[in-house]
């Protein structure tokens, strides 16, 4: 259902609609970086029909923000995030023919869950190649991945590209993907080990080199800092 209202000073109808940016990664087997990878989905009707487009779809009248976020997520991809958080509202009078809000959040999906995911009318782009978008969806992806890069330096959203167990060179790996540049493991290493998020496991990861510990985050520290705000349940 879609949600309208109408203007007090000229009665223009306002729908409202929720969009979601996902980001994802993407190991390559020759490329010593993974990619931050995002999915699009080609719209198959006007206005900007055949163009590429975040998924998205309108607020149910009875419907929670971050519930609508979910469910059009579901619909149009068949993801379910690891981790999901309100972007922004983008609301220019001339962003749509119609007049339309959008309340956009953003995601993280897990590699293996967006290589599960490719559904006839959604792909996944490199965040460095994208196609031309729909409407000012350039400028909401851009945003988000600013935000991205902005919020991975101070909080351990990183975990929602990792499994639940990983190793510090996994965890490096998702930090040189969103910064788009090689850091100096033993920095690196020292670094996270004393941030007091990580804790080691009693497993290691073998193969062809020597075997490598396993760790998982400290659940005890908050994904990201909400300040006073209620936690994912609930719209924020």
């Amino acid at each position: 259902m879609t949600q309208t209202s109408s203007s007090p000073i000229d009665g223009t109808e306002i729908r409202v609609a929720v969009s979601t940016v996902i980001f994802s990664l993407r190991h390559d087997r020759d490329a010593e970086i993974p990619r931050v990878i995002v999915p699009l989905v080609r719209r198959t009707r006007d206005p900007h029909a055949g163009q590429w487009a975040l998924p998205g779809g309108w607020l149910g009248a009875a419907e929670n923000l971050e519930a609508a976020a979910s469910r059009t997520l579901a619909e149009t991809t068949t993801l379910a995030p690891s981790y999901l958080e309100q972007l922004y509202a983008f609301g220019d009078v001339d962003r749509s023919p119609s007049r339309v809000v959008s309340i956009v959040y953003w995601a993280l999906v897990r590699e293996d869950d967006s290589r599960n995911s490719e559904l006839h009318n959604v792909a996944w782009f490199d965040v460095d190649t994208l196609p031309d978008l729909a409407f000012d969806h350039a400028q909401i992806l851009e945003y988000a991945l600013w935000r991205l890069r902005n919020k991975v330096g101070y909080s351990r959203i990183a975990h929602g590209l990792l499994a639940e167990t990983f190793t510090l060179a996994d965890l490096r790996e998702v930090y040189e993907a969103i910064f788009g540049r090689r850091l100096d493991p033993a920095n690196f290493r020292r670094q996270v080990e004393n941030s007091a998020t990580l804790i080691p496991t009693d497993h290691f990861r073998t193969g062809s080199h020597r075997p490598a510990r396993l760790y998982r985050y400290n659940h005890a520290v908050e994904l990201a800092d909400r300040g006073p705000l209620p936690g994912p349940a609930a719209d924020h």
